[in-house]
């Protein structure tokens, strides 16, 4: 590649360069190397996969499948609530007592539809508060085969359970055989079920969803959704009674993507990889943002997040380029990728399969992105993780690259001597594959440019606030500086920015 040169560059040395103006003349050492730099292990201490996030006075849950919940009241440390299929789980295990109910479609060995290893599964819960109700309410999924699932929820006076089961909300996976096992022909005709969710004897999943990982939320009105689905026929939304917690079918209308028992079409279909859905809402900048995993979840299948976003709760939600997937699209051209696989200093393995995540707004207006992650360590161990997000000036997320260990940005943003330097930089990319993001290095000079070995740019910070703008290659990159610690507890300096659906961060040690 081309290499930006702020100046005559005087003498070559091993691993570096001499620059003149920008840089002080200082010896730049592009280099890639750890050797100094602590490593710290930021574990949470429990396994939660697919976590889902929820507040309750300072104390901060989240529930995930495989009936498992933790609690914490950092967002780093947590404690084992529930843990595991069993009648004694104190959040979950109620399910077991009308079993006869809650598994009778999906779900366990004994299922309509029988799970296809013989075990239980009950996946992927959102806890919210309703309202309306005065009541805890889980929304949850038993599933039995990939597209075979059933959408339940249940109440509790208490974040910890348990949750008594209320009913069944969606089916998915039904033949001519057993659909009469659900109530899909409540809401449509038997002619339309048989034309449009049936194909060739067997459940029409290219087009219709999974009824699987549903996430339940308020819109700015005050009105409440669910959004659920994964691969199959992709994303899908339905508005909620927030009297009785149960679903509120639409009128169909086909040319809005509005089925009469699904609901909205909001992305994907044709069985590619989108699963996990969230949807935050923002009041600063007045977006709905739709959180969605690509990629397979083991640890070298490419799990990884994007974000989607809309002023509207039902849609369209657009990438950064303003599209979005549709059937059997190549979906990695789409979305705007938050995280993959990738490693930065002071993390002793990378961290791999960064996905299924939930996002919140905090009381103190702090945002926050909540996923689990693997490891590069040969194993699919999992660990959840929380990042502070910040919004850079256009409304896009920029996730921060470490943990988050209480920092708080600097409103007034920071003086440039603090931020101009030598950072380890890694590019997300847009690939979905087992690849991972490894750091470059790549100086912040104080003249406006900015080089590595075999890159180069510009790169510019908003005076009196943490916005900066930085470009590589030709490619544009809006984002945000802030100061934080790394997975060792090292104060370091960071970037976050986003451009053309692709995020890279930036970690300065000091000089």
């Amino acid at each position: 590649m081309k290499r930006f040169l702020s100046c005559v560059l005087a003498i070559s040395m091993a691993g570096g360069l001499v620059a003149c103006s920008g840089s002080d003349s200082e010896v730049k050492n592009y280099t890639v190397s750890y050797d100094g730099i602590a490593t710290g292990d930021v574990s949470s201490g429990v396994s939660v996969h697919d976590p889902s996030i929820l507040e309750v006075d300072g104390t901060y849950y989240i529930y995930g499948s495989h009936m498992t919940a933790a609690k914490s009241d950092d967002l780093l440390s947590w404690k084992k609530v529930a843990d595991g299929y069993n009648k004694t789980n104190p959040v979950y295990g109620q399910i077991y007592d009308v079993k006869e109910k809650s598994f009778a479609y999906s779900g366990s060995k004994d299922s309509i539809i029988k799970t296809d290893d013989g075990k239980t599964h009950v996946w992927a819960p959102d806890v919210i508060y309703n309202e309306t109700m005065g009541k805890y309410v889980m929304y949850y999924c038993t599933t039995s085969t990939f597209n075979a699932s059933n959408l339940c929820f249940g109440i509790s006076d208490s974040p910890e359970g348990p949750f008594e089961w209320q009913g069944a909300l969606i089916y998915s996976g039904f033949t001519n055989k057993n659909i009469d096992a659900t109530d899909v022909l409540d809401y449509v005709d038997e002619d339309y079920a048989k034309k449009h969710y049936i194909k060739g004897g067997a459940y029409n999943f290219e087009d219709y969803p999974n009824a699987i990982d549903p996430t339940v939320f308020y819109d700015k009105d005050g009105r409440m959704w669910m959004t659920y689905g994964s691969w199959s026929g992709g994303i899908y939304l339905l508005e909620l009674d927030p009297v009785t917690g149960l679903v509120i079918h639409p009128e169909a209308n086909e040319a809005a993507r509005v089925d009469a028992y699904f609901g909205k079409k909001l992305l994907g279909g044709g069985h590619i990889s989108i699963e996990g859905p969230y949807i935050m809402y923002d009041a600063k900048t007045d977006y709905y943002y739709l959180f969605v995993s690509y990629g397979g979840l083991t640890s070298n299948g490419g799990y990884q997040m994007r974000v989607f976003r809309s002023k509207t709760v039902d849609g369209d939600y657009v990438d950064m380029n303003d599209t979005y997937p549709e059937k059997s699209a190549l979906h990695q051209n789409f979305g705007l990728k938050l995280s993959g696989n990738y490693k930065l200093p002071s993390i002793d393995k990378a961290y791999m399969a960064t996905g299924h995540n939930s996002a919140f707004v905090d009381s103190d207006g702090k945002e926050y992105i909540v996923y689990h992650t693997r490891f590069n360590d040969g194993g699919e161990g999992h660990s959840p993780r929380v990042h502070q997000m910040l919004m850079n000036e256009e409304g896009w997320p920029c996730e921060l690259p470490y943990q988050t260990q209480g920092e708080t940005v600097s409103e007034a943003g920071y003086d440039k001597k603090d931020v101009v330097g030598r950072y380890f930089m890694i590019n997300q990319g847009m690939d979905i594959s087992s690849d991972i993001a490894n750091p470059i290095i790549v100086y912040l000079n104080k003249d406006g440019s900015c080089d590595g070995k075999e890159v180069s740019g510009k790169w510019e910070m908003k005076d009196g606030t943490y916005y900066m703008t930085i470009t590589i290659d030709g490619q544009d990159y809006s984002g945000v500086f802030c100061q934080m610690k790394d997975e060792a507890g090292t104060d370091v300096m960071t970037f976050s920015a986003v451009g053309n659906n692709q995020s890279v961060w930036g970690v300065m040690y000091d000089k």
